[in-house]
């Protein structure tokens, strides 16, 4: 039996983050998001003191590069101060973007804050505000970039605490959509002795365990339209019998949304332009008073689908609603779409015109058993896609997509085809 406490759990701040591929966005939406990170750490600091946490863990990539720069070296020393201030002691580790080999000004970390080495695991004992044994904390830092050693095997529980924590930066189970940092298994973690895995890197918001508890918070600010929905870090209350009660708590300042608007019975472009303003709005009320960047997504079967594949009708559509928006210069809650993606399909179904005679039921039936095909529909494609593997990144690009995506892309070259010969017969 121990005292009750209360800790916050968060990871991959990723402060001063560059938000690539927006250069033409309007100024307040770049701005908006160079300043969102620090805003998320600026919401962090507000809920510990709100919610009167004994201390924070934070798990690694406070920085988004390893060359930190000096305005968020500055933001985080004057947040972690006030949290002293408040007697909130914070515990950390670095990762892979923060790791010890970069550059940093030459700061003073406020009292109450403890940083890792990376020569070995380190325990500290963290007490309760009231001076009471809370529990030991456990941490190990990154010392380059890429550490491919399982770091969660040198953890070693010491005696004279009630309630184990480790901190530590690292992929679990081989994620393959992040890189294979300190590599380690879920079953590793759980047999470990340790009461609460307090994990980063993963951007996800995820809960591998429960008693005991392996935890990914996500990232505190979405980078991209990859990392959709709220982020943020979670308040963790243990009891006095080590009874864990979790909450998450949104912090993020802009949030990235995929809005999929289907054309399914629509004969009329302003039917589409309706329904696309409606999902906008819907996700502006849903962003409860913060910005919003949105990827649009047009799916469905219906008649306007050779419409929108004329060429430039997607950037035209895309223009044509940020017009029609509240400007970001004029509201706190706007909502900005970066893109506008054509996914649909036309009123002409594949399965039926296989069964014609003629050249347009050749062509289907062909193009279905190439598609159902992996080998056959990756050979189809590579040619294809020939003057695009010249480069180097593109052809990695294309490799990697799955049997689906490929299947997919010829059952709409198909659709294209067919359409194009049903107008040319018309005629």
């Amino acid at each position: 039996m121990g005292a009750a406490f209360t800790f916050i759990h968060a990871a991959d701040l990723h402060l001063d983050s560059p938000f690539k591929g927006l250069s033409k966005a309007p100024s307040a939406v770049r701005e908006r998001l160079r300043e969102s990170t620090f805003a998320a750490l600026r919401r962090l600091g507000e809920l510990a003191a709100r919610e009167r946490v004994d201390f924070i863990v934070l798990a690694g990539d406070l920085f988004d590069a390893a060359d930190r720069s000096l305005r968020a070296q500055l933001r985080l020393q004057h947040v972690l101060g006030d949290l002293a201030g408040h007697g909130i002691r914070t515990y950390i580790v670095t990762g892979n973007h923060d790791h010890e080999g970069g550059t940093q000004a030459k700061l003073d970390w406020p009292d109450g804050v403890h940083v890792f080495g990376s020569s070995q695991v380190e325990c500290r004992a963290a007490l309760t505000r009231g001076g009471e044994s809370a529990a030991h904390i456990y941490g190990i830092s990154y010392p380059t970039r890429a550490v491919g050693d399982n770091l969660a095997l040198r953890f070693k529980k010491r005696e004279g605490a009630p309630f184990h924590i480790a901190v530590l930066h690292a992929n679990v189970n081989g994620d393959p959509a992040h890189d294979d940092y300190a590599p380690c298994r879920l079953e590793e973690l759980a047999a470990s002795g340790f009461d609460y895995w307090a994990l980063g890197h993963v951007h996800d918001r995820r809960v591998l365990s429960e008693y005991p508890h392996v935890v990914y918070p996500g990232n505190l600010q979405g980078r991209s339209v990859r990392e959709t929905g709220g982020k943020g870090a979670y308040v963790v209350s243990v009891s006095a019998s080590g009874r864990v009660d979790m909450q998450f708590h949104d912090l993020a300042d802009v949030l990235w949304r995929e809005i999929a608007v289907s054309i399914d019975g629509m004969e009329r472009e302003q039917q589409l332009q309706e329904a696309l303003l409606d999902a906008l709005e819907e996700a502006r009320r849903a962003s409860a008073g913060r910005a919003t960047i949105a990827r649009l997504r047009l799916e469905g079967r219906g008649a306007l689908h050779e419409r929108l594949m004329r060429a430039e009708a997607a950037e035209e559509w895309l223009e044509g609603l940020r017009e029609s928006l509240t400007p970001p210069e004029e509201a706190d809650d706007w909502v900005w779409p970066e893109s506008l993606h054509v996914r649909t399909a036309g009123e002409l179904r594949l399965e039926r015109a296989a069964e014609e005679d003629g050249f347009l039921g050749e062509l289907v039936r062909r193009g279905m058993l190439e598609a159902a095909d992996p080998e056959a529909a990756k050979a189809l494609l590579d040619e294809a896609a020939a003057p695009l593997r010249k480069q180097p990144r593109l052809r990695q690009w294309l490799d990697s997509r799955s049997r689906e995506e490929r299947e997919q892309w010829i059952r709409r070259a198909m659709e294209l085809s067919a359409s194009l010969l049903r107008d040319e017969d018309a005629k």
